[in-house]
């Protein structure tokens, strides 16, 4: 995290000169993301570079609902719970460059991501109670209803997951 990712008057910057206040809080990632408790993976967008990159937080608490049962005695955030919580961060991206695209553009707010493909997923430390996730989206692609991300989650300067995310425009549907 940088010395900006935790002033409440920082900026992300972006192609076209607009800004966006960093950190973006819970009330307005819920006006960017469909996503609701138990849900919502993604509790403040601390870095943004429109088109390019987003880094996220989310504070792994004891009264995550999943915990109940994976596992008793030890809990651990399930795999897929992290790629969930990457993608959204992904969706971050996608949603904040759209909302701070210059006017006459084509690029459309409020579209509905829904994950197609993850490749090269790997998990390297397992995330309990009281972990604080970094999760970072860049994007490699963007064709037409279709964004492909390379992602990370880290927990300090540790590494915790990664994947490719491809995901697809599905709200014209």
């Amino acid at each position: 995290m940088t010395d900006s990712a935790t002033d409440s008057t920082a900026t992300g910057s972006t192609a076209t000169g607009s800004t966006v206040e960093l950190p973006v809080e819970i009330d307005r990632i819920q006006a960017l993301l469909p996503h609701r408790y138990p849900f919502l993976l993604v509790d403040r967008l601390i870095e943004f570079e429109a088109g390019r990159r987003a880094v996220a937080i989310k504070n792994v608490t004891v009264n995550e609902p999943y915990f109940n049962g994976h596992f008793p005695g030890r809990p651990v955030m399930p795999g897929v719970l992290l790629i969930e919580a990457m993608a959204q961060t992904a969706g971050l991206l996608t949603q904040l460059t759209r909302v701070i695209s210059p006017p006459g553009s084509q690029a459309p707010v409020g579209l509905v991501f829904y994950l197609a493909k993850i490749e090269n997923a790997r998990f390297l430390r397992s995330v309990g109670p009281g972990d604080q996730l970094t999760l970072e989206a860049h994007l490699v692609r963007e064709i037409r209803h279709i964004a492909r991300y390379d992602c990370y989650a880290r927990i300090g300067a540790e590494p915790v997951a990664e994947a490719r995310i491809t995901c697809a425009d599905m709200s014209r549907q």
